[in-house]
């Protein structure tokens, strides 16, 4: 075969690089934390050379950066994507909003990162600081915007929609860290699909007028 053949492929090999990169390294931040990750074994899981890694990022800052973005900024546009789109109730798409999330969050990394982000915020500020700025903030406001859909449309009573926004939003984070910790050795499984449901009921109740 001669080398002009050759070069597509090698080409396509080239840029998959950093999926691959960000593919192990997630598995490895999951596993064993930040800090205990080390560049090296995140190449040598990717099959490449710890040099070829610093092609595509910088430290392990900008690796684990580049790992939450790539997981987590996806969901966040499909979840404001869906709000412009909707011409339902407001609490259709709240429970639409949270159903499509745990869908997304459970075929993806996002579950190993919540927990990996409680776990070592309080040791890696700076990263805890970058994760509320590009994450946090910008999920919180999604949910803001449909508690306030719903109160200009009088489908919701009136409620201080930044406090509500954490009464939804901390039942989603405690089952993912149910997900990914106690799942395992539980005696007492949680349905994740009947809890969010009733969760969702919960709150649909308290906020219908």
């Amino acid at each position: 075969m001669s080398a002009s053949a050759k070069e597509p492929r090698w080409e396509r090999r080239k840029q998959d690089r950093p999926q691959e990169l960000l593919a192990a390294a997630l598995e490895l931040f999951v596993e064993r934390g930040y800090a205990a990750t080390r560049l090296e074994d995140v190449a040598a899981r990717a099959g490449v050379s710890k040099g070829t890694l610093y092609l595509y990022f910088d430290g392990k800052e900008s690796l684990f950066k580049s790992v939450v973005r790539t997981n987590m900024l996806p969901l966040l546009d499909q979840a404001e994507a869906r709000i412009e789109g909707h011409a339902g109730s407001s609490g259709e798409l709240l429970r639409e909003l949270i159903m499509h999330w745990w869908q997304a969050a459970s075929h993806s990394g996002v579950m190993g990162i919540a927990k990996l982000m409680v776990a070592e915020s309080g040791n890696f500020p700076e990263l805890a600081r970058f994760y509320h700025d590009e994450i946090t903030a910008r999920g919180d406001a999604t949910v803001v915007r449909v508690l306030e859909r719903g109160m200009a449309r009088g489908e919701f009573r009136h409620i201080d929609a930044q406090a509500m926004k954490k009464v939804i939003i901390a039942p989603l984070i405690m089952l993912m860290l149910w997900e990914r910790s106690l799942a395992p050795c539980a005696a007492d499984p949680i349905d994740p699909q009947a809890y969010l449901q009733s969760m969702i009921d919960l709150c649909l109740n308290g906020l219908n007028t």
